[in-house]
């Protein structure tokens, strides 16, 4: 809750947009740190506990420090995911010394089944699925189609996350959710291949698209 508070809710825009362009020259990168240490200190609530406090806000001066000084435009984005990681690895190292934390769950055989079964409808089913649309290719734009701008691999993070959303729903045993997926789908890309016009497109996306959801089915079914 101190970390959510503090690296977030209690962090505006303009805080951040100083400390990236003064580094550790901005009097805000300071405050944030004696933030976290107060919420720390505040929400452990144990004056003999201080050293706790102390330890998650040098810790957190270092870690904003070094991301601070190594972050580019480039890698900001990476940079940001690394940054929260490290920040979550030092309050979970703080509870396992606790014993207020365990990785007793990582020998249960059905969350590891679930975790094998995410992490196959990741990457995997994506290299799965275009391996087997390698025979099929769509037909290359020309000047009498509409051109299309699309994000950079977009295709193949929208994949990712309907597996694993379709996957949750089963796992919850909610298949109406399964039923939304696909009509939501339906409905984006039903503009997109309307104004293509070209049908061997239409099956190409159709065919990629039900292969994507048949290999979240059967592995949510798999698993159950």
């Amino acid at each position: 809750m101190a970390h959510l508070l503090g690296d977030f809710i209690l962090q505006p825009n303009s805080w951040v947009a100083e400390k990236e362009s003064k580094k550790l020259k901005s009097k805000y990168l300071y405050l944030h740190v004696l933030i976290h240490t107060a919420l720390s200190f505040i929400f452990l609530w144990d004056f003999e506990l201080w050293w706790v406090a102390a330890l998650v806000g040098i810790s957190h001066f270092i870690i904003d420090a070094a991301k601070l000084s190594f972050q580019t435009i480039k890698n900001k984005k990476n940079w940001f995911f690394i940054d929260q990681a490290l920040h979550i690895a030092v309050i979970g190292g703080v509870s396992l010394y606790f014993n207020e934390f365990n990785i007793e769950f990582l020998k249960d055989q059905s969350f590891l089944k679930i975790l094998m079964a995410a992490l196959f409808l990741t990457t995997p089913a994506s290299i799965f699925i275009k391996i087997l649309l390698s025979s099929w290719t769509p037909v290359p734009e020309t000047a009498t189609n509409i051109q299309t701008e699309s994000l950079s691999s977009a295709g193949k993070y929208i994949g990712i996350l309907e597996r694993l959303l379709v996957f949750t729903f089963i796992m919850v045993d909610h298949w109406e959710g399964v039923g939304f997926m696909v009509a939501a789908k339906s409905v984006f890309r039903f503009s997109d291949l309307a104004q293509a016009k070209q049908r061997k497109l239409t099956e190409y996306v159709l065919i990629g698209t039900l292969l994507s959801f048949g290999m979240a089915v059967l592995t949510g079914i798999l698993i159950k």
